[in-house]
């Protein structure tokens, strides 16, 4: 059953979707802080923030790093923010999931987060990686990823080749769960023969 479930997971992925990740429930209640080296301005008459240089944005377990970094509120209360790399140094992004001890973490040239569809997008080089103890899990990679957290998946899509990626297919890895693991013979274990097959002839 496990190799069942791994498969259709697979198939799902290869799809256009992935492993569901659910994101800090609790990150959502929490302050938003804007940090950079640089300048950095805020227009309150027009609700926009923008920090230039080594620009970070912290929300309990959800950290986001770039170049420049902008964030704009609405009049509900939304926010939006959009994060943009420099030359060699991709947008990066990194939260706790939810009621496990694993990590989800990504990069793009670009990466964009919409709290009112409670969405992530990575746009262009884009990588996620799911962590399990500090560890490599799974890995997505593609030219647009997005995470939506409210239906707990992503969606990859491809592109055009570049040099993370010179196929511009889209890829994911899926590591074994712990308890497939676990239970899957060792080597050096002597496997025992079915006593329901007859004997050869």
């Amino acid at each position: 059953m496990p190799t069942l479930r791994l498969l259709l997971v697979a198939l799902a992925a290869a799809a256009g979707f992935a492993v569901p990740a659910q994101a800090e429930k609790a990150d959502r209640n929490k302050p938003m802080v804007v940090e950079a080296d640089r300048s950095g301005t805020l227009d309150l008459q027009r609700q926009v923030l923008v920090y230039d240089g080594n620009a970070v944005v912290t929300q309990g377990t959800m950290q986001l790093r770039a170049e420049r970094i902008e964030v704009r509120s609405t009049a509900e209360g939304y926010r939006t923010a959009t994060a943009l790399g420099a030359a060699g140094k991709p947008a990066s992004w990194r939260q706790k999931r939810d009621g496990v001890d694993e990590t989800v973490e990504g990069s793009a040239d670009r990466i964009e987060f919409d709290s009112r569809s409670d969405t992530l997008r990575l746009v262009g080089a884009s990588t996620v990686r799911r962590l399990r103890g500090g560890a490599v899990a799974d890995e997505i990679t593609g030219a647009v990823i997005v995470w939506d957290n409210n239906a707990e998946l992503f969606k990859v899509e491809g592109g055009a080749s570049t040099a993370a990626n010179p196929s511009g297919r889209v890829r994911t890895i899926l590591s074994p769960r712990p308890e497939a693991a676990a239970s899957a013979p060792t080597a050096g274990t002597p496997l025992t023969p079915s006593r329901s097959l007859p004997e050869p002839r």
